[in-house]
């Protein structure tokens, strides 16, 4: 990780790009496109990362979903519901409903149930007829084969059986492609993240509780959270400028559990609360250090910088991710 501390703060803006540059920049999606493929199989080796135009809109595109929340509680009220997003939460929902349909095998091992493979399997097999509803034009139905390997890598590892923030993050670019083509609007943004990513975070604990998900690529104690990372950034968000919460607040207990259920980031160091034992500085240094910066603010404007250098420009990571059309690939120079 970077240093405990989140660096200076940035806006929005500092990102360097907006949803306008994304929707304005919307793929000509009848014209059918090849599946995307990941770096090793385009370059032949993990010597690749997302193109520096493509990286730009990307962390913008995070940037603007965490701007629309600041200030926001989890219950406040939004704008009617589009199509796309009432789709996204019906797949959700129906993911959801799967993990009660197939229950846990005995295991004896720490980690990795084997039925969430079957899981998986069945995500694999219906994946297609559940994202047809998303794509709500005609012309843009060529785009199902590029937006599928996304949707089917934001869940997790079938072996090993692990989750992490690559996975995290397909499911991020999974709805910046949706936004890409259109089909998810930027006042949408505060639905989709208040809506449609906390119905994925509950869906994600759900999974990694039941079936026992190995965290992918774990930094241990220097990390936020063994499975998630943009939680923290839009959470933060939420609480800039709130009257009376500020960082040092997570060890208020009280305030975590009359909380959690309205703030992102709350819920989460609660969560980290319930499944690691011990003193918090000490499994969880990291959060400790950032809970003495001073603002909501800085500590999501470094939080930003921490995704860009963490996540999406670590090697592990990103040699995975799959490139096309809707977000390209070029070779570092």
């Amino acid at each position: 990780m970077t240093d405990a501390e989140p660096s200076s703060p940035s806006s929005a803006a500092s990102a360097d790009s907006s949803c306008a540059a994304v929707c304005s920049t919307s793929a000509t999606a009848a014209e059918a496109s090849p599946p995307p493929s990941s770096v090793c199989s385009a370059c032949g080796g993990p010597t690749a990362s997302i193109s520096s135009a493509a990286g730009r809109h990307f962390l913008g595109f995070v940037a603007d979903l965490s701007h629309s929340v600041r200030g926001r509680k989890i219950s406040d009220p939004v704008p009617p519901l589009p199509q796309t997003v009432t789709s996204l939460l019906s797949l959700l929902q129906a993911l959801t409903s799967w993990i009660d349909e197939i229950p846990p095998l005995p295991h004896s091992a720490r980690y990795g149930n084997p039925a969430y493979r079957s899981w998986l399997a069945r995500l694999s097999a219906e994946a297609p007829a559940l994202l047809l509803p998303l794509i709500t034009s005609e012309e843009l139905l060529p785009a199902a084969d590029e937006l599928l390997p996304y949707l089917l890598d934001s869940f997790g590892n079938a072996s090993p059986i692990d989750y992490g923030t690559g996975h995290e993050t397909n499911f991020a670019a999974f709805l910046y492609c949706l936004a890409h083509l259109g089909l998810i609007r930027e006042e949408d943004y505060p639905a989709l993240v208040t809506r449609v990513f906390v119905a994925y975070l509950k869906l994600m604990r759900r999974l990694q509780i039941t079936y026992c998900l190995e965290p992918a690529g774990s930094h241990g104690v220097w990390g936020l959270d063994d499975y998630h990372f943009l939680p923290f950034i839009f959470g933060s968000a939420q609480l800039i400028d709130h009257k009376y919460m500020k960082p040092k607040s997570i060890h208020n207990q009280d305030i975590l559990d009359n909380f959690s259920h309205e703030y992102m980031y709350l819920a989460c160091v609660a969560f980290v609360k319930k499944v690691k034992k011990g003193v918090f500085a000490e499994h969880s240094p990291m959060l400790d250090d950032i809970s003495a910066v001073p603002t909501w603010s800085k500590v999501n404007s470094g939080m930003l910088k921490m995704y860009k250098a963490e996540v999406l420009e670590k090697v592990p990571i990103m040699q995975h991710f799959v490139f096309g059309s809707l977000i390209k690939w070029q070779a570092k120079r």
